[in-house]
């Protein structure tokens, strides 16, 4: 029993506080360049297979996609976004983290902002410097976005 138990939780290793404070580091810069609206801050720090799962729509795929999609949702849009992760792992050279999320987003033009929650999934990949990269973002909603 004891055995069992050891198995199934897994110490921190002594780099995982510098991963985990990398990965918390990267999300800081990602979610600051959505809130900021700032495609080009937001765009280096996409690569070419950064992928966005979201509901309801195909898999936005690559870094031009992402950037296209992207970016004319910050032509239309302010962005309030918020991310409270809930768990983060961290694998040899791969990470995941998941939470929640909440997101009011006006629009430009005016009208009524919209406010989401949900839950999020992202799966990060170590790159060759050693620095840690967002390549799947997955989230859906936990109920209809409601107007403010």
């Amino acid at each position: 029993m004891i055995l069992l138990a050891a198995c199934s939780t897994p110490r921190p290793r002594a780099t995982d506080t510098a991963d985990l404070a990398a990965i918390s580091a990267f999300n800081a810069r990602y979610l600051k360049a959505i809130n900021d609206g700032d495609i080009t801050s937001f765009s280096n720090l996409t690569n070419a297979d950064h992928m966005m799962i979201s509901p309801g729509r195909a898999p936005i795929t690559g870094k031009a996609a992402n950037d296209a999609v992207n970016g004319r949702t910050f032509e239309q849009t302010k962005i309030d976004e918020t991310w409270t992760p809930k768990e983060t792992v961290i694998d040899g050279s791969l990470a995941y983290q998941r939470g929640t999320f909440t997101v009011v987003a006006s629009p430009k033009g005016g009208g009524a902002s919209r406010t989401t929650r949900g839950n999020f999934l992202r799966i990060y990949r170590r790159q060759r410097d050693g620095s840690w990269w967002m390549t799947r973002d997955m989230f859906s909603g936990d109920q209809p976005a409601s107007a403010n």
